[in-house]
């Protein structure tokens, strides 16, 4: 027999509190567990496992949806390796690989402006030598709103 354990005793093991335990369940992250006869949440060991990789999966970046969307393609495999954790993981990375580059430029253009001694926005978009290229910016940002009709 299983160890049955109590919503309290299941969020503290996996370090979340009792409302994050809840919501998993609603959104069918989380197994609907057993009642005890006073009807207090009975969950076993497996509870604390699933919690702990759900936090996991967040930590590296997985949206609820898409944590969803491999705990359901890992329960449906019947015993067949699922490519779905290696796909999402490699565009996951992809995308974090786009971010870390997206910071590195705003870091290498906030510490030229840092250096650059600018400390009047206004007066530094004027000046030719200001290293923060507000023209560029604006016309990528204007670029991304809107795109050319065909």
């Amino acid at each position: 027999m299983s160890t049955e354990l109590r919503s309290g005793q299941v969020a503290e093991a996996a370090g979340v509190n009792i409302q994050t335990l809840r919501y998993y369940e609603r959104r069918g992250l989380l197994a609907e567990p057993e009642r005890s006869n006073g009807g207090h949440r009975l969950y076993s060991e497996d509870a604390v496992t699933a919690l702990r990789v759900i936090k996991a999966a967040q930590r590296l970046g997985f949206t609820l949806e898409e944590v969803a969307e491999l705990l359901e393609a890992g329960r449906h495999r019947h015993g067949r390796p699922v490519a779905g954790l290696r796909d999402r993981a490699a565009a996951k990375l992809a995308e974090v690989d786009a971010k870390i580059a997206d910071l590195t430029t705003i870091r290498t253009t906030l510490a030229a402006a840092v250096e650059a001694g600018c400390d009047d926005l206004t007066v530094c978009a004027s000046s030719m030598c200001c290293p923060i290229p507000f023209t560029g910016l604006a016309e990528e940002n204007l670029s991304d709103r809107v795109k050319p009709s065909a």
